[in-house]
Parts: structure tokens; sequence; C-alpha cells
């Protein structure tokens, strides 16, 4: 004869508690993420404001705009708008030129999806397969857009457009180098770092665009002048709070879906995507010479412009 056990509530509600509790409490390697991403935020907040060594920075600055205009570009082709063009300024600034579509939509795109792209970016972080994927997703833009650049500095020769053309090669590049460092497992805190300069971009842009002074030519004048029942003011405060949820929410997933240890990580970093010849001396001496080939090649193209 069976014997039924009276179903407790309580211990399923304590099972529960304790396995989200595991979820999101980080391990040691999580740990040192979360550290070196806070170090990240301390050295950016230093860069981004000391005169002549915020140039170091200036590439990751150009990146994220890219990915501001993106967001705006990609929400207006959803909406059925025509992109005429989309322009990245030298000063760290850019512009979506468009037509149709719904403005509501496509002007808090560019701070909203540009934090989203950011906090994906901090999730893929905390793994070296997930930072490998990202990494190329990363390249695929930056050739696109390099593409697009070259078009425009033959027909008109400037150079602000040919800065930033390098600029973005040398990030394309950057990123070749990380995958070739110890088979491509320090690639995931490149990955971080611009995960952590896109979602800071946001927030200190927003603050200083809407909330420390109005720019009446910022994103948030004119969807304030659209809309009608708020300020600019009021509405950077609104989407700086959706940027910060977006930078939290990444950290929070990196640590829930991403538990291996570093050498997990660094075990199946050698069968998904490995680089060309890692398995052997091959790697070591093909690896090393590349690196400091690609790495004194864009010091050079960068001192020189």
């Amino acid at each position: 004869m069976a014997v039924l056990h009276p179903y407790d509530y309580n211990d399923v509600h304590q099972l529960s508690a304790r396995s989200v509790s595991s979820s999101i409490t980080p391990n040691a390697t999580q740990r040192t993420t979360l550290i070196i991403a806070g170090c990240y935020i301390l050295i950016i907040g230093i860069l981004w404001h000391v005169p002549y060594l915020n140039f170091i920075i200036y590439p990751f600055k150009l990146l994220t705009v890219g990915f501001h205009e993106m967001s705006h570009a990609f929400v207006g082709v959803l909406t059925c708008a025509h992109i005429h063009s989309i322009e990245l300024d030298p000063d760290e600034g850019g512009a979506t030129s468009m037509s149709g579509g719904i403005p509501w939509l496509t002007l808090p795109a560019g701070y909203l999806g540009s934090s989203l792209i950011g906090a994906a970016l901090i999730t893929c972080g905390f793994d070296t397969n997930a930072s490998k994927v990202a990494s190329l997703a990363l390249a695929v833009f930056l050739s696109l857009r390099s593409a697009e650049l070259m078009v425009e500095v033959v027909m008109v020769i400037d150079c602000a457009f040919i800065r930033t053309w390098v600029l973005l090669l040398g990030m394309s590049g950057l990123i070749v180098l990380f995958w070739f460092l110890k088979g491509g497992e320090v690639l995931r805190f490149l990955v971080l770092f611009i995960g952590v300069m896109s979602c800071l971009y946001v927030l200190w842009d927003v603050i200083d665009d809407t909330i420390a002074r109005k720019v009446n030519a910022s994103d948030a004048s004119a969807f304030a002048k659209i809309c009608g029942c708020f300020p600019s003011q009021v509405w950077g405060v609104i989407w700086l709070v959706v940027a910060f949820l977006f930078f939290i929410a990444g950290i929070l997933v990196g640590i829930v879906a991403f538990k291996e240890s570093t050498a997990q990580q660094e075990q199946d970093a050698k069968h998904f995507l490995p680089v060309p010849g890692s398995n052997g001396a091959i790697a070591s001496s093909l690896s090393t010479p590349l690196a400091l080939l690609l790495s004194t090649l864009t010091s050079t193209l960068l001192a020189l412009l």
C-alpha cells in the first residue's frame, strides 16, 4: 500500500530560494570578471575626463556612437523608415538621416539600443566562447562601416573621414589580435571592456545632454517635442534608469548563464572556433608575430593621424 506524504510548500519555497540564490551568486571566475569590470569603470572614468589621455579610449567612443546610430537605423527599418545616411562624426557625434517610420520609437532607440548592445556584450564577457561569437558580430559591423567609409573617403578626400576609417580598422585589428592571444581566452576581456564602455557612454551622454545641460538637438529634446507631456530632462532620467537596468541585467544574466570555471572555458574554447594552428608550436610561432605586427601597425597609424 502506497503511503502518501503531505506536500510541504515551505520546503519547495526554500529549495527555490536556494536555487535562485546559488544561481546569482558568482563563483571564483565570475568574481574575477566582476573585479575587472569594476576596474574598467574606474579606468574609463579617469581617462574620460583627463585631457590628452582621453584619446586612448577615443576609438571605443567612436564604436559606441556606431552602436547608437545603428540602433536608430535598425528601429527605423523595422518601422518602415527610409534610411538616407548614417554618419559617424570624429568628434564622437553622429547622425542618422531617415524619413518616415515612427519617431517615438526611432528616437529613444539610439540610447536604449546601444545600452542593450552594451549589456549583451557584458554578458558575453563572462564566457570565452560567447565572446568569440560577439567578436564576430563586432567584426562584421566594423567591416561594413569601414567599407562604407572607404567609399566616402574616395569620393571626398577628408582627413576626418580618413581618421575615422583608420580607427575602425584599428578596432578590427584589435579584435584579431585578442583572438590570437592565448587561443582567444583573453578575448572576453576585450568584449567585456567594449560592453562596459558602451553602457557607461550611454549613461554619461544622457546625463550630459539632457540632465546636466539641455541640448536642443538631442534625441530627448526631439522626443519631448513629439510627446509634449514631459520636458527633455524627464525623458533623460527615464532613459537613464532603463539604461542602468540594462547594465545590471547584463551582469546578472552573465552570472546565471556562464558558471564555467576558467579551466573549463579554456577547454571548451579549444573546440569552438579554435585559432588556426593552435594545436602545437605552430600557434605559438604564428600568433606572437601577428599580434606584434597588428599592435605596432595600429599604434603607428593612430600616432601619424
